[in-house]
Order: structure tokens, then C-alpha cells, then sequence
């Protein structure tokens, strides 16, 4: 293991951690136990407490276990928006001795269908208003093995906010068993049995290259980021945590459920994202973390008078997905006088195995390999390992690295290798280290752009695009070229005070900026990017 990072490591933290000896459910019962009258999640304007959290997740995995026949190591799908809810259900399907498979609400039946039947799901638990989805889907399940959330018994009689029209919809009963129905059952949950070892999540990736595939963590696994979170970040038990990121996705999953459920602090939960509803959070609910994403903070930071809101309660804001423009991390420290705390982590690492120390972040920038995380770069093809400021695959061995793929050798055949005796698994991901052990992202292995023999890397030409005053947004794409074989098409989102933006300033300005073989050939000016529930461009849509 490298240890050049241990220079900028934070005070007073050790270099390991024991591995955790219990599971991730049991870190419910012993926030339940050590604060049973603390509020637990705050819904738009209803709060419900440790204690009643952990009462109606037993009350849900009796449910599961007695009447929609779910066993041990059984996979129950979790198909909704982030609402009590699913985090309710979550801990569930776990105190059941299930593993949770996590569906984006975003898909659609043939993506649900082809994860639930990948997985082997036995049960589904989904909000009401996806019934036709999985209508749709022919999920060949019995009426007993669904169950049908209505979020607006959730929210409070008279919240003063923004409620988004899903979370309010009164219930609409689906032709199938209702959340309200397994709670009246009163069946008693299980004895939970559960081993640091078995399986816990099996989240599924973002397929860019193909179908989805599941990805296998066990409670180790996922407990090694949720015990890791709040000792680097900083998260006090009792904290206020603001989570806007999708529950369904690891980030979100880790850092604003499990960690604030860990440290027996209150998870303010948003359904959708609004700008102006997180600011209204934030301000009267004295947030102190909040992990985001890049596009959520560049939209949070063009909110209207946003400077008229008191955010001075914030401790720690960072995130991922992309990198942040350099110019919306100044923003940022200007207004709220913190700097942006990126992370670099993936659904197979369970979250970040980086995360830029505290006290002496850098920007645009993966951070430093956190606790037992060992890292190295490698030449991707022959696959020797390189030194500090060569380019090369991002490979990591860490207690937070997933089981394998589900039931998928072959990918599991090419995603691992070995080094020194170690499994390190090969993310795809082009970066290099510097001599001091911070890494940085360069691109993903798959977006390179061949011009001529030369290698273009999208991210390095949108980073300078970013920087254009007339851009806000901006994505890079190879297009076929028939004497250079690709070249390089630039996709940009205008900001407010800009118009129009002609080609020939746009090339012009550009090759002021950058290498003649990376300068976009053509420009396509767009209202919008589109982009993944997670938030990250699809770029292959362009």
C-alpha cells in the first residue's frame, strides 16, 4: 500500500480502521436504542423518531417474512422515490435477512424487468404511482409479493414548502397489498441473523456498456463507507443531514441514509430536487453536511437571491459524478465560505474510496485513498503499474470493494487483477496521482477520442469549455471522421447573460485554449444536457 498521502492525511485520524462486526441493520438498532425520542427523517413538515423508525421496520419485515413469503439471502426490489418510506423499507428488507435490490424510480419497465429478473427478486416494494410500470414489466410475481407505497401519509397536515404532486397524490389502491395494510397485519419480524460476510445490496450499475449488471456488496462491504463517512467528514451524532441525492444510488444511499442512521442524526429528506426548497431546508433546519453533485450545485448557486438566505449553519458540502468548474467552487467559497470536498468512488465500491482531506482540499481534484484503501495506477493494456503524473487505469483494493457481479463471470473475469498478492479492481476510469498521493480523474477509459493517433480526453477539453464566459455547462463528444478518424464535437449549455454564441468565436476562442488536435470541429447549442437520474451527462445520447 502507498502511503505518499499520508503527508496531507487529517489530524488525529488513524491510517485503518477495524473491519465492523455486525451488520448494516444493526446500526438501526442501536441508534433506536442510544436515541429512541430523536427525530430520525424530517418530510416536508412531518418528523418521525428513532423509535418509531425502528418499530415500523419490524412491523414491514414481519410483513415481508410472514405474508409475502420472504427468506434469508432473498432479493426484494425497492422501487420508489426518496421518501420515509424507503429508507423504512430498506431497513426492513435487512432486519428480514434479505438483500435490498435498489430500482431507480426513473426506469422503465423493460429497465425494471431486466433487473428484477437479473436479481431473482422474490418481492417488490414500489411507490403507487409505478404500478403501470410493473404492470408493464411481467414481473410473474404473486399479488402478496407486491406492495404499494402512498408518500403523502408521510408529510405533515400544514407544511409551509414546496411539495412535490407524486408526494401529495392521495392513495390510489393498486390492485395488490398497501404499505398501510402490512403495517395493521402486526406480524413479528424475524430473528435477524445476519454475518459481516453475507449479502446485504446488490445495486446495479449504470450500464454504459450494455445492460446493467449487480453488484454484490455484503454488510462488510457497505458498513466500511458508512463507519468511514463520519469520522472524515466530520458528521457528529445528532448532526442535520440535507439529502438530495437519489436514495436508489450508492452516494445517496450511504451518506445521507446510512451514515446520518449510524451517527443517530436527522435526515431531511427531499422527494425531487428544488433549489429554492434546499436553501428553505437549509436555512430553517440549520443543515450542517450535505453531499451533492456538481449540476445540483451549479443549479443551487444560480437560485435568485440566493444570498438572502442564511446558509452560515453548513459544516461540509461536497460530492462527485464530475468535476467541479473551477469557477462554481469560487462561487461557492465566496457565499457560503467552504470549500467544495470532492470525492471519487463507484456503485462497485459502495461510494468514495477518496475524499479530498478537509483541511487541505484541492480542486478538480479525487481526493486521497481514505482508510485501507490502497490504489495505483496501471498501463491499461499491458497492465504494468505506474508512478506519480503517469496517466494509466485507476485500480483500488479496498474493504468497501464489491463481492463481484451478479452471477456474471465472464465481467467478473475482466474486473479484477492482481498485484502483490491483491485483487484490485480495474474501474475503467483514466486518472494519475502526484507526489503528494492526491489523484485525478482524466476520463472514463471508454469516452477517449482518437484524432489522428492523438488521444483526446472529453473531460480535460470540457473543463477548459467550462472557463468560456458564455458557457455553463458543456459535454464533448468523438464524432467518425473519415481523413482523422474521429473528431471532436462540442455539445454546450448557454448561460443566462449569453444569447447566442457563434461557431467561428467558439473555435477561435478555443484554439487560444487548447491543443489544434483537441479544439471542438463543430458546435451544437442546447437548453439543456441530458442526463441520468444520478445526475451525470449521457453523454453517449449526443
Amino acid at each position: 500500500m502507498q502511503s505518499r498521502h499520508y503527508g496531507v492525511w487529517p489530524q488525529n485520524l488513524p491510517y485503518s480502521l477495524p473491519s465492523v462486526a455486525s451488520s448494516v441493520y444493526e446500526n438501526l438498532t442501536s441508534s433506536s436504542k442510544n436515541s429512541p425520542s430523536s427525530i430520525a427523517i424530517k418530510f416536508y413538515g412531518k418528523g418521525l423518531t428513532y423509535s418509531d423508525l425502528y418499530k415500523e421496520v419490524k412491523l414491514i419485515a414481519g410483513y415481508l417474512s410472514a405474508f409475502a413469503n420472504v427468506r434469508q439471502n432473498d432479493r426484494v426490489a425497492l422501487y420508489m422515490q426518496n421518501t420515509p418510506q424507503f429508507i423504512i423499507a430498506y431497513y426492513a428488507i435487512l432486519a428480514a435477512n434479505a438483500v435490498v435490490v435498489p430500482v431507480n424510480p426513473m426506469c422503465k419497465s423493460a429497465e425494471l424487468a431486466h433487473i428484477f429478473q437479473d436479481s431473482q427478486s422474490k418481492a417488490i416494494v414500489f411507490g403507487q404511482e409505478l404500478y403501470n410500470e410493473i404492470e408493464s414489466a411481467n414481473l410473474n410475481i404473486k399479488e402478496r409479493q407486491l406492495l404499494a407505497v402512498t408518500y403523502s401519509d408521510y408529510i405533515g397536515e400544514n407544511a409551509n414548502i414546496d411539495i412535490p404532486t407524486s408526494v401529495k397524490a392521495k392513495g390510489t389502491n393498486p390492485p395488490c397489498p398497501t404499505w398501510s395494510n402490512a403495517l395493521e397485519m402486526n406480524f413479528s419480524a424475524p430473528n435477524h441473523n445476519r454475518k459481516p460476510e453475507d449479502w446485504c445490496i446488490i445495486p446495479y450499475s449504470s450500464g454504459t456498456t450494455g445492460q446493467p449488471k449487480g453488484c454484490l456488496h455484503t454488510h462488510k462491504s457497505a458498513n466500511a463507507t458508512i463507519h468511514a463517512y463520519p469520522l472524515w467528514v466530520g458528521v457528529k451524532n445528532g448532526s442535520q443531514v440535507l439529502a438530495t441525492l437519489p436514495l436508489c444510488h450508492v452516494t445517496g444511499m450511504q451518506h445521507s441514509m446510512n451514515l446520518p442512521i449510524l451517527t443517530g442524526s436527522t435526515i431531511h429528506l427531499m422527494a425531487r430536487w428544488n433549489p429554492q426548497v434546499a436553501a428553505e431546508i437549509i436555512e430553517k433546519e440549520r443543515i450542517q453536511h450535505w453531499r451533492s453533485i456538481t449540476t445540483t450545485m451549479i443549479d443551487f448557486l444560480s437560485l435568485e437571491n440566493i444570498e438572502k438566505y442564511d446558509l452560515s449553519s453548513l459544516e461540509a458540502i461536497g460530492g462527485g459524478g464530475a468535476q467541479m468548474p473551477e469557477s462554481v467552487a469560487e462561487r461557492m467559497e465566496k457565499l457560503i465560505g467552504l470549500d467544495y470536498i470532492e470525492a471519487y468512488g463507484l456503485t462497485e465500491t459502495m461510494a468514495p474510496i477518496h475524499i479530498n482531506p478537509i483541511n487541505s482540499p484541492r480542486k478538480q481534484c479525487l481526493g486521497i485513498p481514505i482508510f485501507d484503501v490502497d490504489t495505483r495506477i496501471i498501463e491499461p493494456q499491458h497492465l504494468e503499474e505506474l508512478g506519480p503524473n503517469q496517466i494509466g487505469e485507476i485500480v483500488a483494493n479496498a474493504p468497501q470493494v464489491f463481492a463481484g457481479y451478479w452471477q456474471n463471470e465472464d465481467a467478473n473475469a475482466d474486473a479484477f487483477i492482481s498485484i502483490d498478492g491483491k485483487d484490485f479492481f480495474r474501474t475503467g476510469d483514466i486518472g494519475y496521482y502526484d507526489e503528494d498521493g492526491y489523484f485525478y480523474f482524466v476520463d472514463r477509459l471508454k469516452r477517449m477520442i482518437n484524432v489522428s493517433g492523438l488521444k483526446v480526453w472529453p473531460a480535460e477539453v470540457e473543463a477548459i469549455l467550462h472557463s468560456h464566459p458564455a458557457i455553463l455547462e458543456a459535454c464533448v463528444v468523438g464524432d467518425s471522421d473519415p481523413r482523422t478518424g474521429e473528431r471532436v464535437r462540442a455539445v454546450v449549455v448557454l448561460n443566462d447573460k449569453e444569447k447566442k454564441l457563434s461557431k467561428d468565436s467558439f473555435i477561435e476562442w478555443c484554439g487560444k485554449n487548447m491543443a489544434h488536435y483537441k479544439v471542438p470541429k463543430s458546435l451544437e447549442i442546447r437548453t439543456n444536457l441530458p442526463r441520468g437520474s444520478a445526475g451525470k451527462v449521457l453523454w453517449k445520447d449526443l
